[in-house]
């Protein structure tokens, strides 16, 4: 994964701006229309990523200040007050929350960036680790937005070239049908190779190169993103090449989160 948090946080401003430029004009109606995430509407992806805002910023507090991070008992009272704004109110404040969280972490000196520490999920994350985390879910619901309202849309190329990379240990959060299977994943813009294994449990890891006699896959690393996100229906699933790869058992173990 990319260690500079620059790169990161770079890409998370342009995310909020794709968002903002998306998002603004709409009006009520259309913030309540499905979003792609079905059991969402457009305002209502909005109200998760202005909740997550709010929560990122006490991620950062607590990374700061050497506290435990939040949990359950801090989420929770944020999301009720999301959840109990009406639309238009879920889109303005949510552009708002994410432009003030976007800001802070570009407002981030090289002395905060120095010893931000934040013990999470099991990992010791640093600020790229952070901004990493907060990349991942904006710039997949904000597909979630534009692919609503412009079908062909994909995730944004600087989140793809830097998400990929990270894409294995979020495969492991797969739900595994038992079945054993071993697949040469190749993909382009950028070049990665990775080997997917099935059956107990499901990894994606980086390898070198393609075995020959092995089934392989060959798509858009944008596409593989959406793959193990839960969001590469065959309606927005781009030209590919799956050799000896049933695409339908693919994407029943990766159903999204």
């Amino acid at each position: 994964m990319e260690t500079d948090p620059a790169p990161w946080i770079q890409a998370l401003r342009h995310s909020h701006d794709v968002l903002r430029a998306t998002a603004e004009p709409l009006t009520e109606d259309q913030l309540r229309q499905r979003s792609y995430a079905s059991e969402w509407s457009i305002a209502q992806v909005l109200s998760h990523l202005g909740s997550q805002s709010e929560i990122f910023g006490l991620f950062l507090d607590a990374g700061l200040t050497g506290q435990d991070p939040p949990g359950m008992e801090q989420f929770v009272p944020i999301w009720d007050i999301w959840n109990a704004k009406g639309p238009q109110a879920q889109a303005d404040d949510a552009l708002l929350a994410d432009e003030v969280i976007t800001t802070r972490f570009e407002s981030l000196t090289d002395d905060e960036r120095a010893r931000l520490r934040l013990n999470a999920f099991g990992r010791e994350l640093d600020v790229a680790g952070v901004a990493a985390m907060r990349l991942s879910e904006h710039a997949v619901h904000t597909w979630d937005v534009v692919v609503a309202l412009a079908p062909s849309a994909t995730i944004e190329p600087d989140a793809v070239a830097l998400l990929i990379d990270n894409v294995g240990p979020l495969a492991g959060r797969g739900k595994p049908d038992g079945k054993e299977r071993t697949v040469c994943v190749a993909t382009s813009d950028p070049k990665r190779h990775f080997r997917l294994e099935t059956g107990e449990k499901i990894s994606l890891t980086p390898a070198d190169h393609h075995e020959e006699k092995l089934p392989k896959l060959v798509l858009p690393a944008e596409a593989l993103i959406r793959l193990v996100y839960g969001r590469l229906d065959p309606e927005h699933t781009p030209p590919l090449e799956a050799n000896d790869v049933d695409l339908d058992e693919l994407r029943a173990i990766f159903p999204g989160f």
